[in-house]
């Protein structure tokens, strides 16, 4: 399979078949083998029913080249479970993210996909949008966020730039090996490594529906970035008693100086509440050095990689034979199912 396409679908039933109609004109006019994993996220609508039919039409007219997969999760566990999902799935030696809203073009990832072919030192293509259509107030909380995320994290990440993207096998793989629970694509991309190339590209109007993407869902989704790169909120604690430490003893020290050459009086109250405010202080300074060290241990329990191999290379024993390129893969198995035309399959998500 040259190139897969991870749908995620949530309530997506009326934007589906524009969607599909548009992909597969898209790409069955290119000479390569595609299939769209679609993963319905736990719909409420006929999401699923949709799929079915509309795949049925697109066989039956016996002239399309895409396969497809259709991943029904139990209950709606997210778009990042979903892509997880699909990438699971996924066998093609290129891999996309798209929505199916439509807001962002199949047209695009062939684009996207064909820069990959033209440029082998390139591991992966984000998209970024030329104009973000949302109010101000949005995108300057955007704005702030990937300067704050960047600020207080050692994972970089490029700002503006969202889940459609194309990439590698190689790509695929080190994300897959990246087990954690609570997951955060933009920070996974960066975090991973390779070479990625910015493509701007106008966005669309959504075709029907809104969007899902609530005020506090993206909150979550940042604050979720937040805690998942970086360890900021646990030093917090720290820079915080260190500096009501400090402020403590500047305070006691102005007193005492006061004291002894103006002779003023100190009250029992007021050194209480020095004593009091500088444990405090020294007890935050040690809560943060005893988050700093979980901290540690909770980005161990992740068990990410300690690095990721892009390539490798074989020498045969022959000295006259080239090396030969060994695909790495930084993956570890998970279990698989056979996909018919007639039967379903069961589907793990980890």
């Amino acid at each position: 399979m040259n190139f897969s396409l991870i749908v995620p679908s949530y309530n997506e039933a009326r934007n589906l078949p524009t969607f599909i109609a548009a992909a597969t004109a898209c790409l069955d006019g290119e000479d390569l083998d595609y299939e769209l994993v679609f993963v319905d996220d736990g719909s409420s609508d006929d999401t699923s029913e949709v799929l079915k039919r509309e795949i049925e039409s697109y066989r039956a007219a016996g002239s399309g080249r895409a396969a497809f997969v259709v991943v029904e999760l139990a209950r709606n566990f997210g778009k990042e479970a979903a892509l997880h999902a699909g990438l699971e799935r996924a066998t093609g030696d290129c891999i996309g993210f798209i929505d199916a809203d439509m807001q962002q073009d199949p047209q695009v990832a062939l684009k996207m996909l064909r820069f990959l072919d033209d440029n082998p030192e390139i591991d992966c293509v984000a998209a970024v949008q030329e104009s973000r259509k949302e109010s101000l107030p949005l995108r300057a909380c955007k704005k702030l966020f990937y300067r704050v995320f960047n600020g207080m994290s050692d994972t970089r990440i490029i700002a503006d730039v969202s889940d459609f993207r194309v990439f590698r096998r190689p790509v695929a793989e080190a994300l897959l090996s990246l087990r954690e629970q609570f997951r955060f694509s933009k920070g996974l991309f960066a975090w991973v490594g390779f070479s990625t190339h910015v493509m701007p590209y106008q966005v669309h109007e959504r075709l029907s529906g809104k969007s899902k993407w609530t005020v506090r869902k993206l909150v979550s989704y940042g604050w979720n970035g937040v805690l998942a790169f970086s360890t900021w909120p646990l030093k917090l604690v720290m820079y915080t008693g260190v500096i009501l430490a400090l402020i403590t003893l500047f305070f006691f020290g102005w007193d005492l100086f006061e004291k002894m050459a103006y002779n003023y009086d100190i009250s029992t109250t007021q050194l209480l509440v020095y004593v009091v405010l500088l444990m405090g202080g020294i007890q935050m300074f040690v809560l943060g050095i005893l988050g700093e060290y979980m901290a540690r241990a909770y980005i161990e329990a992740k068990n990410r990689p300690v690095c990721i191999v892009r390539s490798e290379y074989a020498f045969a024993a022959a000295a006259n034979q080239a090396p030969s390129k060994v695909r790495a893969s930084a993956s570890t198995a998970s279990e698989t199912e056979a996909l018919s035309d007639d039967a379903g399959t069961g589907a793990r998500c980890a």
